[in-house]
């Protein structure tokens, strides 16, 4: 068991990365939590209540691991490192150097794209492994949909006699690119994953959102809906700043915006900025997001800015689901997913909920519990 104690900690306040210590300062003055260590151990937790057999966990100490553990009900070996307050990349390979060592049959990690990177760089594919979705925008798929879907998937590995081990993607962005606007993803190997199609989420598909035309027309029809009176929080994707191009604002890319009356009232904002604007705020509120291709999330990836306590703000019925039939053909039938770090918003958004998929076209689509 490893934990990238600082991955994710950008999301909430709009960094989108932590890939230096001055972001990762950044971040936490901003307000960041250490969502990585929270998800890990919600993840260690599930593992101890519903593992029927015993196993052994081995990790690094403090918070690489070894809190977690051990808030979780674990009595793990602690592997004799140092963990300095700001962990690097180097610090996690040496950890997986150790574990190969010790033999271990299975990594559970707690990170992102940059995490499974750095495992993949040691161990390529000679060891399973399960990722506990912990990072912003996570475009690799050796991670589990939600933390407790991969407390399932080890379970499953340790007691089942019929393991299906599958090679996935590991790919990574560019971070200093993503902040500045543009997404370049590349492929770094593939790595075994315990694989349950209802757990993993699968790597981000590109490509999908490239039928301007229909992009185009979901834009259309929402542009027609906007009403003055309401303030709108517009998540990130292609298919929102085309949105944005509708409405005649330069929406970002990849930032959440807030949009009233005709104009940007506020770019790339952090989930405090949300909160604060919408408590000043007199109007009805509205929530306008697409799901990411290929994965299905409508809720905690990419768009982490809008908080848990933001959503139940808004309620339900004012969330506003945008998506082309080509990106919902792209999921293959399965759900939208939600990950907010709040079980019970996590649940009010589960069944299903209507999608706008074109000028006066509407689609019913199921939302994952």
């Amino acid at each position: 068991m490893i934990i990238n104690p600082i991955s994710g900690l950008g999301g909430r306040v709009g960094l989108k990365g932590t890939d230096t210590t001055e972001i990762v300062a950044t971040a936490i003055e901003l307000g960041a939590k250490p969502e990585s260590t929270i998800r890990a151990t919600t993840c260690l937790k599930e593992i101890f209540i519903g593992l029927n057999t015993s196993v052994d966990i081995i990790c690094p100490p403090g918070i690489m691991g070894e809190t977690s553990a051990r808030a979780a009900g674990f009595s793990p070996f602690v592997l004799p490192i140092q963990v300095p307050d700001f962990t690097s990349a180097e610090d996690t390979r040496i950890a997986v150097e150790m574990m190969v060592s010790e033999k271990v049959s299975l990594i559970l990690f707690a990170g992102g794209d940059g995490t499974a990177r750095d495992i993949y760089s040691v161990i390529k594919d000679s060891i399973p492994v399960v990722g506990i979705p912990a990072g912003v925008k996570m475009h690799s798929a050796v991670y589990a949909t939600t933390p407790k879907s991969a407390a399932r998937l080890v379970n499953n590995y340790f007691v089942s006699t019929d393991i299906n081990l599958k090679d996935v993607e590991v790919m990574d962005i560019d971070e200093d690119a993503f902040r500045k606007g543009h997404l370049s993803a590349s492929l770094y190997g593939y790595m075994k994953v315990p694989f349950e199609r209802r757990y993993i989420q699968g790597a981000k598909s590109g490509g999908i959102e490239s039928d301007e035309s229909a992009m185009s027309a979901v834009a259309h029809e929402i542009s027609r809906r906007i009403e003055d009176n309401i303030l709108y929080i517009l998540g990130p994707g292609t298919t929102l700043r085309a949105i944005g191009n509708a409405l005649g604002v330069d929406k970002t890319l990849l930032g959440v915006d807030l949009f009233k009356g005709g104009k940007l009232i506020a770019e790339d904002v952090t989930n405090l900025q949300i909160e604060g604007i919408v408590a000043k705020c007199n109007n009805p509120v509205k929530i306008i997001v697409t799901p990411i291709g290929g994965q299905g999330h409508i809720f905690g990836r990419g768009n982490q800015q809008i908080s848990p306590s933001i959503i139940k703000r808004v309620g339900r019925e004012s969330i506003v689901i945008v998506a082309t039939t080509n990106k919902l053909a792209s999921l293959n039938g399965r759900p939208f997913l939600v990950d907010t770090g709040d079980p019970e918003v996590d649940q009010l958004l589960s069944g299903y909920i209507r999608v706008v998929t074109g000028v006066n076209m509407e689609s019913v689509y199921r939302v994952s519990d």
